[in-house]
């Protein structure tokens, strides 16, 4: 059995946890910090007609906008732009790295030079009387040695922590560069960060596939600073505009735009996302033009629409407001809001995770991560990470994910409410929409596996099937079942025990609900109980897998849901619905499904093209340039 499992689902040996390091728990601690510095940044594109049909449009990055925020000093809070005239003038890619690198040398120097402590007499008095370290929050014990953690930037004093504690409390030499949509901007900065002299260092990526990235990294060879790049997109998937209309402030895009010297009423103009002629600008001689296009210029080709009324009244009242003078200088300002609201909503979005768990999402990759951090750190639970690949093959053939189907085709309703159409020598027939709120909440407040697997004998446990759902110990069990001729015309809408088949016609393997006989299918026992107490049968157990279950995220999902009750302007509603919905998700992740991309800029070498291709989980390559 172990053999047919492991020949179809490993293509090379699988590195799983030992015993002495097979617990998962709440280790993030500093991640509480807020990450000191973040910039927020975004290009502007010409959008070249080309002949190549594999292409609609050319788009080349004429401008680049970034605003550098800092935690400590909002001195050290900076607006920058860059916007190339002609050919001949440095990229903007080019000009942003040149940036990042100074950028780099100022806040390594920083890191350099601490700041010493200088604790006043209460802070003195709060550290001889602590007795539980404000890191893990656990008791500090009389033989312990509790030390004085602080902050080396500022010198700020946090309180007393246990030595190992202050050790691992380790300051964040990263500084994220946040993109809305990465996956769109990608393209313009990663080639020039990978091969740019300016900034030599190797690049890491987390990749979706060859083409798409999570994130990657810059490390610079002469400098602890490096720099990760991070869609916030990920953190919240919503249109800049939406997202800007969430919020009740925009403090950041007020005090820069105060620092530019401009009215309340030119800056209660810019609170929203501006609008702008992308398909105009198909060359750097249209930013010369001295009057903004008509209406019918604003006309967006890839989604064969005009802009409304409303919108182009807004552009006009900008360009007259602000007595712009050219398009270009439009286009800065235009830029420019984009990247202060971006900031404006990310700085709310870590304000109100740092409130709600103390955790910063600047230092994570995706809302998953974080969620399921911070759902660790509030149940404070101890996951057991399984350690035999048998168990872990066994319950990845029972995530099966989620069904999407048309269970008929066609359907008229014919009934009194429907009007002059109603037909009363028909049957009366209505149509009903059902949408039914929550289930990843529910799902999730479920008693879920904790630990404590082990498989056992079916002839001692016949009835494990019928434990309640509140049970200390749930199973899981490889299953015969039969689907019995005479359910299947009152099973045909939506048949249970879905399961991955080829459909007729097709070569790709999908997720059917089908009516035939299930053979070794793994399957939870509540699900087992629900199918056998509406006429399937049990013919053959195979296995069952035992262990240890309790409701660990209940509070965390009743946590996040009472907070979004209590939610006092949209942002905060969408921020908990989505920490509820993708805690779902990261507890039943895929690892097969990640891909493993380097990006390489030399054939030879232990780390060259040549080593990578060499190795046996290679699968395929690209060349870039």
């Amino acid at each position: 059995m172990h053999e047919n499992d492991c020949k179809n689902l490993n293509k090379c040996r699988i590195n799983l946890p030992d015993f002495k390091n097979n617990i998962l728990k709440f280790e993030d601690y500093n991640k509480s910090e807020k990450v000191p510095f973040v910039i927020y940044a975004d290009f502007e594109c010409l959008l070249k007609p080309t002949e190549n049909e594999n292409a609609f449009q050319l788009h080349e990055a004429y401008s680049i906008g970034y605003y550098i925020k800092c935690s400590f000093d909002d001195s050290l809070s900076v607006y920058k732009s860059y916007r190339q005239e002609n050919e001949d003038e440095e990229t903007p890619a080019k000009w942003f790295v040149r940036e990042l690198k100074g950028i780099s040398e100022k806040i390594d120097l920083l890191y350099k030079n601490p700041k010493p402590m200088r604790l006043t007499d209460l802070e003195q008095l709060s550290f001889r009387t602590s007795s539980v370290c404000h890191i893990c929050r656990k008791p500090i014990k009389s033989e312990e040695l509790a030390v004085r953690d602080h902050c080396h930037l500022t010198g700020r004093f946090r309180g007393a922590a246990h030595n190992s504690c202050n050790l691992n409390y380790k300051d964040s030499r990263f500084v994220p560069v946040i993109f809305h949509n990465l996956n769109y901007d990608t393209y313009f900065i990663l080639k020039e960060i990978a091969t740019s002299t300016i900034m030599n260092g190797r690049v890491s990526l987390i990749p979706h596939n060859k083409e798409k990235y999570i994130s990657f990294t810059k490390y610079i060879d002469d400098c602890d600073i490096s720099f990760r790049f991070i869609d916030s997109w990920r953190f919240l998937p919503s249109s800049l505009e939406k997202l800007a209309s969430y919020l009740e402030t925009v403090p950041i895009a007020v005090n820069e735009f105060k620092n530019d010297g401009f009215t309340d009423e030119q800056i209660n103009l810019l609170r929203r996302k501006g609008i702008f002629p992308y398909d105009f600008v198909d060359g750097l001689d249209k930013l010369m033009t001295t009057k903004l296009p008509e209406k019918n210029e604003f006309y967006n080709k890839l989604t064969d629409s005009h802009i409304i009324d409303e919108d182009y009244h807004y552009a006009v009242a900008v360009w007259n407001m602000f007595t712009i003078k050219t398009l270009g200088e439009y286009s800065d300002l235009y830029l420019k809001t984009d990247v202060l609201l971006l900031a404006d909503v990310f700085e709310s979005f870590r304000e109100t995770s740092l409130k709600a768990y103390s955790l910063c999402p600047a230092h994570f990759y995706t809302t998953p991560g974080l969620t399921f951090s911070a759902a660790l750190k509030m149940s404070k639970v101890e996951l057991e990470l399984l350690t035999d690949i048998d168990m872990l093959m066994f319950i990845e053939a029972g995530i099966r994910g989620g069904i999407s189907q048309c269970c008929n085709r066609y359907a008229k309703a014919n009934n009194p409410y429907i009007g002059p159409s109603y037909d009363k020598n028909k049957k009366t027939k209505t149509l009903l929409y059902f949408d039914i709120n929550n289930l990843y909440g529910w799902a999730t407040v479920q008693y879920l596996p904790v630990g404590k697997f082990k498989w056992i004998e079916y002839e001692t446990n016949s009835n494990f099937f019928n434990a309640p759902p509140d049970s200390d110990t749930g199973y899981f069990a490889e299953v015969d079942l039969e689907y019995p001729e005479e359910i299947h015309d009152d099973h045909q809408d939506l048949p249970f025990c879905a399961e991955h088949r080829t459909p007729p016609g097709s070569k790709q393997k999908k997720l059917l609900t089908t009516l035939n006989d299930k053979k070794r299918y793994v399957i939870h026992y509540l699900a087992l109980k629900q199918g056998l107490d509406n006429g399937l049968r049990l013919k053959k157990v195979h296995r069952i897998l035992s262990f240890e279950q309790k409701p660990w995220l209940k509070p965390y999902v009743e946590f996040n849901t009472e907070k979004r009750k209590q939610a006092k302007n949209e942002f905060e509603k969408l921020f908990y619905k989505l920490l509820i919905n993708a805690v779902y998700g990261k507890c039943i992740e895929r690892e097969r499904s990640h891909v493993d991309v380097r990006l390489v800029n030399k054939f030879t070498g232990r780390y060259g093209a040549e080593a990578r291709i060499a190795q046996p989980n290679f699968h395929s390559c690209a060349i870039f340039d």
